[in-house]
C-alpha cells in the first residue's frame, strides 16, 4: 500500500462512542483497498458540536459519521442535505466536497441493501415495529424503493402517527398506524416484519412482543439489533421457518455505502463483515 506524507482522515463524532465497531471495519477495509486513509472515533459532547464541525472544515477531513446525540443537531451546520436525509430530518454521514459539507443518511440505505439479498422491497407490504430514528430511516428508504404499504406498529400513537403522516404526505407511500398493545399479531398480507426498536440490544433473551404463532414461513423477519446478532426474535422466526436478516448486515452495508461516498471506491463487504464479527468476538 503506498504511503503518503499526509493521510486522508474521516471520523465518527458522538457521545458515547466507546465500543463503536465502525473504526475497526473501516481501517480493515482501507488496508484491503490499498488506501492510506485513517478513521478516528472521537467523543464530542453536544455543546462542542459546532466547534467540532469547524475543526473538520479547518483540518480538511474528507468526511464523518455522526451518531447519538448529533444526528439532528448537525444539520444546520452543513451546507446541503440529500433528499433522503432531508425527509428523515437526520444525518449520519457527511462528505466534504471542496469547501462544502454534504449530509446523507445511510441508515435506511444499509437496511434496504441488506434486505435485497433476500427480496426486492418493491411492491411488498412491510410492518415496522417502532417509530424512532432507525424506523424512520428504514421506512423512508423502503418507501423510496417502491414498497406497496408500510405499517407502523408503535406504542405511542402520536409519535407513530407523525411517521405515518411523513410517509403518506412526503414519501408518497401508503402507510397506516397500528397501536401496539400486547403481542403484535402479524397480518397474513405482510411480506416483511422489521424490529426497529432497541428491544434485544445486549440481551439475547429479550422478547419483542410479537405473536410467534403469526410468523408464517413465507415471511422475512429482520432485526436491526447487531449485538447479539441472533436475537430472540430472529431465533423464534427461524424456528417458524422464516427467512431472517440480523443487524450485522445493515451495519456492514451502512459502512460500505459510507466508504464509497467518501473514497469513490467500492470496498469488499466480506472484509468489513469479517472485521465486525472479529470486533464483536462472534
Amino acid at each position: 500500500m503506498p504511503h503518503q506524507a499526509l493521510q486522508e482522515i474521516v471520523c465518527c463524532l458522538g457521545q458515547p462512542v466507546a465500543g463503536n465497531p465502525t473504526q475497526y471495519m473501516m481501517e480493515k477495509a482501507f488496508v484491503a483497498a490499498g488506501l492510506d486513509w485513517r478513521y478516528l472515533t472521537l467523543e464530542v459532547p453536544a455543546d462542542k458540536l459546532t466547534d467540532a464541525v469547524r475543526g473538520l472544515r479547518a483540518m480538511g477531513f474528507r468526511g464523518a459519521n455522526f451518531t447519538i446525540p448529533h444526528k439532528v443537531a448537525v444539520i444546520p451546520l452543513l451546507d446541503s442535505l440529500s433528499p433522503a436525509a432531508e425527509l428523515m430530518g437526520a444525518v449520519n454521514c457527511v462528505k466534504r466536497d471542496g469547501a462544502k459539507l454534504l449530509g446523507e443518511n445511510t441508515d435506511g440505505k444499509g437496511f434496504v441493501q441488506s434486505l435485497r439479498s433476500l427480496l426486492d422491497p418493491s411492491g411488498k407490504r412491510i410492518a415496522i415495529l417502532g417509530s424512532g430514528g432507525a424506523a424512520r430511516a428504514i421506512a423512508v428508504e423502503l418507501g423510496l424503493s417502491g414498497a406497496a404499504e408500510i405499517v407502523i406498529v408503535n406504542r405511542t400513537v402520536g409519535r407513530g402517527q407523525d411517521l405515518v403522516s411523513l410517509l403518506n404526505d412526503k414519501v408518497k407511500v401508503n402507510s397506516r398506524l397500528v397501536h401496539w398493545k400486547g403481542d403484535f399479531e402479524v397480518p397474513a398480507e405482510i411480506d416483511v416484519l422489521i424490529n426497529a426498536t432497541s428491544i434485544g440490544l445486549g440481551d439475547a433473551q429479550a422478547q419483542v412482543p410479537v405473536d410467534v404463532a403469526t410468523l408464517r414461513n413465507e415471511l422475512v423477519v429482520a432485526d436491526v439489533i447487531f449485538n447479539p446478532p441472533r436475537t430472540k426474535l430472529i431465533r423464534d422466526a427461524e424456528g417458524r421457518g422464516c427467512r431472517t436478516l440480523d443487524g450485522l448486515g445493515m451495519l456492514v452495508n451502512q459502512a460500505v455505502i459510507g466508504f464509497k461516498i467518501w473514497t469513490g471506491v467500492d470496498p469488499d463487504p466480506e472484509v468489513m463483515r469479517d472485521a465486525l464479527e472479529e470486533f464483536l468476538n462472534i
